[in-house]
């Protein structure tokens, strides 16, 4: 009897404790849809895999919050799919998901209202909710209703994070109406970040708002960084023209036939340099990526060492003229100023290496083999260096 009556508590506070969360739907994908048309609710889905801990840091301290659940079971047709399991594998690939946990709002007709990613504080997610359980989103897609010449700000921003990824040219037309109807308003940091995103050419409507509202984001951003971009975006297209997809190559000619006239000659090459060394160690192309290297980096002083340090350490990989790896060690001696770690002064000994100066190349080895074991770290490359050097 006792046996039975724990069972039954058992079986009765399984029952109390499931009802202490949000309320998932345990019927298919296709049934869920259905509900939420039937009853003009958006679907709320919790993607997730059964390995990860933010999912279960979120089923465990975000779901169960009375506030949440209380929101989430009120307004919405509440679902969760195992993405590497079952009907989940198709649903992760309908929609893109590749990390979790993924958070999707979804109208009855299956079209994403909005989408978010990772843990969630209390606040961030019912945040999420609120700003998704538009009630015009319930009988409208986001096209739809953007069609239609919709103009409130949130629900344009909403989505152009929303299709910044799977249709940015979609996305680019959102960002162009968002910023022709905030022209009298203040631009906060984050508008800056989206004028930027969705905008790679001086023709582009979002230009006009770049240049008109130069003293704006010059606050945001400094004159500089202002000019970088400015150069950036006029040289885009002049880039993929002089751009080979077959062999991953840049004509110089071309480019600066075309580019000259744009931005002058100066910010002309430190642009097509910049690019060079952007993309050549990609395809291979170590030549070219040493001589544009050496020309982009000579004023050492106006760089942060850490992207010397990435400059030195192809350097001591790939190159061998004497000239290019003096450079190189000066670079990597920049970092090692800075903070001696074991990867900084391990580069900096392969290059002494590489330049013939053994003593120098053996007491830096000496310490990158040093600073990995004490911290932890592993040591095989000095250890294989010092070998070399014996």
């Amino acid at each position: 009897m006792k046996k039975l009556f724990s069972i039954i508590l058992l079986s009765f506070s399984v029952l109390f404790f499931a009802q202490e969360s949000i309320d998932f739907q345990t019927t298919t994908f296709k049934e869920v849809l259905a509900k939420a048309k039937r009853e003009k609710k958006l679907v709320f889905m919790d993607a997730f895999a059964s390995w990860c801990g933010p999912c279960k840091m979120m089923e465990k301290n975000i779901f169960p919050i009375k506030s949440v659940k209380e929101y989430y079971n009120a307004n919405f047709i509440n679902s969760r799919f195992d993405m590497e399991k079952g009907e989940g594998r198709e649903i992760a690939m309908k929609y893109g998901i590749r990390s979790y946990p993924t958070f999707l709002f979804l109208n009855g007709d299956g079209e994403v209202v909005s989408k978010s990613y990772g843990y969630m504080d209390e606040n961030q997610f019912l945040s999420f909710a609120k700003e998704a359980n538009n009630p015009k989103l319930k009988n409208n897609s986001y096209k739809e209703l953007f069609d239609k010449g919709e103009t409130d700000p949130e629900f344009l921003i909403n989505m152009m994070k929303l299709y910044s990824d799977s249709d940015y040219p979609l996305a680019k037309k959102v960002s162009e109406r968002y910023f022709s109807t905030r022209k009298n308003e203040p631009m906060t940091r984050e508008e800056v970040g989206l004028l930027l995103y969705f905008l790679k050419s001086p023709t582009d409507e979002n230009y006009k708002i770049f240049t008109g509202r130069r003293a704006e984001i010059v606050a945001v951003m400094s004159e500089d960084i202002y000019k970088q971009f400015d150069v950036n975006i006029k040289l885009s297209s002049v880039m993929e023209r002089s751009f080979d997809q077959k062999t991953g190559n840049i004509n110089d000619e071309l480019f600066y036939q075309d580019a000259i006239p744009l931005v002058g000659k100066t910010e002309a090459e430190t642009a097509l340099n910049r690019m060079k060394i952007t993309l050549y160690p990609n395809i291979g192309n170590f030549a070219g990526y040493e001589k544009a290297a050496v020309s982009y980096y000579k004023n050492s002083e106006n760089f942060d060492p850490e992207e010397l340090l990435k400059a030195a350490w192809i350097f001591s990989e790939h190159v061998s003229d004497p000239s290019s790896l003096k450079q190189a060690q000066d670079w990597a001696e920049k970092s090692v100023m800075k903070s001696e770690t074991a990867e900084n002064t391990y580069i900096l000994a392969k290059l002494y290496a590489k330049a013939g100066k053994k003593e120098n190349a053996v007491m830096y080895a000496e310490l990158s083999k040093h600073l990995a074991e004490t911290q932890g770290k592993d040591a095989t490359l000095a250890k294989k260096l010092l070998e070399t050097l014996k």
